[in-house]
């Protein structure tokens, strides 16, 4: 073929613009990437985000391609590029570089509640993604040169319809080497915990309030011991064993894991990296039943952290029916119950006083009874500070001690956290995502009963079948309590919808708009004074 001949000029220009198109082709691909590791690089909800989407982003990539190839035709016509030299088949590739670059630049200005994490996986994934779209640029242009002449190199403007599919392509390659880097370093995590014999292991899971638990029990044990616990969301075997290996010192004595799942099995291999000596079972709700299908089999995973602690403490949250049942058949006899406000618990609240500043309440461990008071809201974390206060006590944390850690708690950030605008109050639990918290957060916002109320949500996700249920009887449950509600996203707008006209919210009072920008800018335009407005929940970018 006369195209591969070295003395060719077009070759070295087709391999110059195939590396031009691969690195192009790697910034288009960003928020698929995105994606894929919110999907903790599982191909289903991948897919199930490109049908949530309506495959917006990849019919955005197919008029790009598709304006870029007309322009390209356009070009080659008007300059006879079929008779004529191929030189001109270069100009339109102008048009095809500027809509690209545009469509990147959108990309960026695109707000992201969970933006790309850089990662050595990632960086891998778009070196293997950087070699697939150079190698297809430059065979499309080869085919092209030979045997579709009046595109010649314009044939690289339909290479951007490939992103979707190269993205998964690209992982899939690399899946074993993954497999055996994730083994190695999660073995040397192993390792090393073996050399800390003395550090006390404590995890955490449960279908909601992990993370504030997290702080909560970290803040009190640090009253007496050096504490450390993995931070934000790291509740993965990677994220643990990242903490693992860069963040635990030999003089801490106290380690607490946060352990995630959305499949049968993952606590007990997180229980297996751990070894947790103490556990806390947070509660369990309907949190991830896409996945799971069933409570029966939430519960079960939940309980697998319980099933790996034979002789060390498990506290467990009693205001969770499911968990008085996992209590009642967990056979250790250090095994505790803990109530927000329930005189059965070990450790349970009573005399309870909420107002804009907190909650003031006496609290009870062992017969024992302290007062406290703290900046948290809501009656739910009366729970949390309850089931921490349990094993805190447990382990030699003294009253007198916790009461001050309960003093200097501060709202998890995103998570019911108080923060004082011009004119109104907002209550910002945008990390919640689950019904319990749904609720508690209503529960809380009725607090506040001489001031207009305002909730801004997209609704409850990953709820399967469910979904649409769970989403109307949030919008009943809204519909008592506040007097606007703004709906984010299209995702369960219709359900939300249902549910606050079933509970006689005016019509009037209800905004549906497409993001979080245009809920901000819906608020502002109602011009409320003496309001507190309430974010519940943020889809992640999973679903948006």
């Amino acid at each position: 073929m006369e195209f591969f001949e070295t003395s060719n000029i077009h070759l070295y220009i087709a391999i110059f613009l195939s590396i031009i198109n691969g690195g192009l082709l790697c910034f288009l691909s960003s928020k698929f990437l995105q994606v894929y590791q919110q999907a903790g690089y599982h191909i289903k909800g991948y897919n199930a985000w490109m049908r949530g989407t309506r495959y917006k982003y990849l019919s955005r990539l197919f008029i790009l391609s598709l304006l870029s190839i007309s322009c390209a035709l356009v070009t080659n016509a008007l300059f006879d590029v079929y008779h004529s030299e191929a030189i001109y088949s270069y100009l339109g590739l102008i048009f095809y570089f500027y809509f690209s670059f545009s469509f990147i630049m959108n990309l960026i200005k695109e707000p992201n509640k969970t933006p790309l994490v850089k990662t050595k996986r990632i960086g891998r994934t778009i070196a293997i993604m950087f070699i697939l779209y150079a190698a297809l640029t430059f065979c499309l242009i080869a085919l092209s040169t030979e045997f579709f002449k009046l595109l010649r190199f314009g044939v690289i403007t339909i290479t951007p319809i490939l992103v979707p599919f190269v993205v998964i392509l690209a992982f899939w390659i690399l899946t074993p080497f993954e497999l055996l880097v994730n083994h190695y370093y999660i073995s040397k995590a192993k390792r090393k915990l073996k050399k800390l014999p003395n550090l006390i292991r404590i995890g955490i899971t449960g279908s909601y309030a992990k993370t504030t638990n997290k702080f909560i029990l970290q803040q009190m044990l640090s009253q007496k011991y050096k504490t450390i616990a993995s931070p934000h969301s790291f509740n993965t075997p990677l994220g643990l064993t990242r903490v693992i290996l860069q963040q635990i010192d030999e003089d801490d004595e106290i380690f607490i894991a946060e352990m995630g799942a959305k499949r049968r099995g993952e606590i007990d291999e997180l229980c297996k990296l751990v070894g947790p000596n103490h556990g806390l079972i947070t509660g369990i709700g309907n949190q991830h039943l896409e996945t799971f299908k069933t409570i029966e089999a939430i519960s079960q995973t939940k309980f697998e952290l319980a099933k790996s602690i034979s002789n060390g403490y498990v506290v467990f949250n009693g205001d969770s029916k499911p968990n008085l049942e996992l209590y009642e058949k967990y056979e250790n006899p250090n095994k505790l119950i803990s109530y927000g406000n329930d005189e059965r618990g070990f450790a349970y609240c009573t005399d309870i006083e909420a107002n804009k500043n907190g909650l003031k309440f006496k609290l009870v461990i062992d017969g024992k009874s302290v007062n406290c008071q703290t900046k948290l809201l809501g009656k739910f974390n009366l729970q949390n500070i309850a089931l921490c206060s349990s094993l805190a006590y447990k382990l030699g944390v003294s009253l007198k001690q916790i009461k001050k850690a309960i003093k200097d708690l501060k709202p998890v950030a995103h998570r019911m956290e108080l923060i004082n605008g011009e004119n109104c109050l907002i209550i910002d639990d945008s990390f919640n995502a689950s019904v319990e918290g749904c609720d508690a957060a209503l529960e809380t916002l009725s607090l506040f009963t001489d001031m207009k109320k305002v909730v801004i949500t997209p609704g409850i996700v990953e709820m399967g079948k469910y979904e649409t249920e769970v989403n109307k009887n949030l919008g009943v449950k809204i519909a008592k309590v506040c007097d606007y509600a703004i709906i984010v996203n299209e995702v369960n707008a219709q359900a939300l919808k249902s549910g606050l006209e079933e509970g006689g919210f005016k019509e009037e009072n209800l905004f549906i708009v497409d993001n979080l920008e245009d809920a901000k800018k819906s608020f502002a335009s109602l011009q409320l004074e003496n309001c507190v407005v309430l974010f519940e929940n943020d889809l992640p970018d999973l679903f948006v």
